[in-house]
């Protein structure tokens, strides 16, 4: 797909300030009071297209500043006017409930500041309030597509009159399963309305939605979606298998906030529990925790109150946090793009950042296909707990060891090489991950053993 301004159309040049740009004066006195003067790149290229009303294509990694890009669009050519019940003017659709939330977060003092009403829809919440915001009128809606699929079926919720969607995360969107609700959506809103779709790429399912709804689209391609730029550091820390649990937990207990990601729910569960043992200010977020809790939880690590967030991918998309220097794959990604939108959590908006891959000797060569794959060039290092260099790459240092829950360390996994499945585990192996076969097993292997045994002695 080219990426250069179409055929016929002249190409504008970018934009060294937002005043340039035609705002409405409300907009400009929000962005003024945020002290934001001088828009991204993806913002100078996209946002004049989008307020005149054009189809936009944008293509770039998280944190290029894709929210303003067309949320500042979306807002200024809504101004003015008013939905009716069940009825919005504009629709942004997003993959999970957290970047619809924090997409929600970002636009509420523009959309105030034009007098908008916007409504968020997600799962997870009282499906009832929010049929209710859309009752009373919402200009603006940001939704997840399962559930505004929802409140469509039970009649709460009108697109006819959206005249602008917005695809952000689209790739995303498509590799979750949701293509079908997508294109239904799309079918029902304003065929003459506009569109702007983001992505990180451009290829298969994304390519047949913007060559089915996008009509000559502006086209932009502004910090492409490789994470392999100056402003992340990426390593490879190969640990010793027993040594892999006090690595991860010396590197949560830094001076400073970090994400570590995990594959399992359980997993994230695990470490969370064992780093609370141990003094580390740590929280999980997974897709089985309750919507108001993982909204709380984020708001914890946003303002400092925890320190480590243990996640699975449910927070490599979509997750905002202003100085996040270091990102943590305890297990290592299996796939290039989820590697991308891990690092891409650090190093947002031209800040640096470090992202630690922690793998076993076994799976050092998975690890750097996927590395290899995603376009990252990693420097790889073995380290031990306690080890300078640890300290050096990542900040790491001994916890206080002091419970915050009330429980003694001592009592939470006595086993440090079996809590979670971590550090490049591979099918088949003995235990969890390259380690010793696990305690709990070989103590339910004699339990089984030790019936066995008595049954036959009662001759059964």
């Amino acid at each position: 797909m080219s990426e250069s301004t179409p055929a016929g159309a002249e190409p504008t040049p970018p934009a060294a300030s937002f005043d340039g740009l035609g705002l409405p004066a409300g907009l400009l006195r929000v962005l003024g009071e945020q002290d934001i003067t001088v828009p991204f790149p993806i913002q100078a290229e996209a946002l004049p297209p989008a307020l005149a009303g054009r189809d936009v294509l944008g293509r770039g990694r998280t944190g290029s500043g894709k929210t303003l890009a067309f949320g500042l669009g979306v807002l200024a050519r809504t101004a003015g006017r008013r939905a009716q019940p069940k009825e919005p003017l504009a629709l942004v659709l997003v993959p999970t409930r957290e970047l619809a939330q924090q997409v929600s977060e970002a636009l509420t003092p523009y959309a105030e500041a034009l007098r908008l009403r916007l409504a968020t829809v997600v799962g997870g919440i009282s499906l009832g309030r929010q049929a209710a915001a859309l009752r009373d009128g919402a200009e603006v809606v940001v939704a997840t597509p399962g559930r505004l699929h929802d409140l469509i079926g039970r009649k709460d919720c009108r697109l006819g009159r959206v005249r602008i969607t917005v695809l952000d995360e689209a790739d995303q969107m498509c590799d979750m399963g949701f293509l079908p609700q997508v294109t239904e959506i799309l079918d029902q809103v304003r065929p003459d309305g506009q569109r702007m779709l983001f992505s990180a790429t451009l290829d298969g399912d994304v390519d047949q939605l913007v060559r089915t709804y996008l009509h000559d689209p502006a086209v932009h391609s502004v910090d492409p979606s490789s994470a392999g730029g100056t402003a992340i550091e990426h390593h490879v820390l190969v640990v010793h298998g027993p040594d892999r649990y006090a690595v991860t937990t010396e590197i949560a207990a830094r001076d400073g906030r970090v994400l570590l990601f995990l594959d399992t729910k359980h997993g994230v569960d695990q470490l969370t529990r064992h780093l609370r043992a141990h003094g580390v200010a740590a929280a999980g977020l997974h897709s089985g925790k309750a919507q108001p809790q993982r909204t709380r939880t984020l708001a914890q690590f946003k303002s400092g109150e925890v320190t480590a967030l243990v996640a699975t991918n449910v927070a490599a998309r979509g997750l905002h946090v202003d100085d996040l220097e270091l990102v943590v794959n305890v297990d290592p990604a299996t796939d290039p793009k989820d590697y991308l939108h891990r690092a891409g959590r650090t190093a947002r908006a031209g800040r640096s950042g470090t992202v630690v891959t922690l793998v076993v000797s076994g799976g050092r060569r998975e690890a750097a296909q996927v590395l290899a794959d995603a376009g990252v060039a990693a420097r790889t290092t073995k380290v031990r707990s306690g080890e300078a260099e640890l300290s050096r790459i990542t900040g790491a240092r001994t916890p206080s060891g002091t419970p915050l829950d009330g429980t003694p360390a001592g009592t939470r996994a006595k086993n440090h090489n079996e809590p979670f499945r971590g550090l490049g585990s591979t099918k088949g192996g003995s235990g969890a991950s390259g380690g010793r076969p696990s305690r709990r097993g070989s103590e339910a292997r004699k339990l089984a053993e030790a019936r066995k045994a008595a049954r036959v002695r009662r001759g059964k």
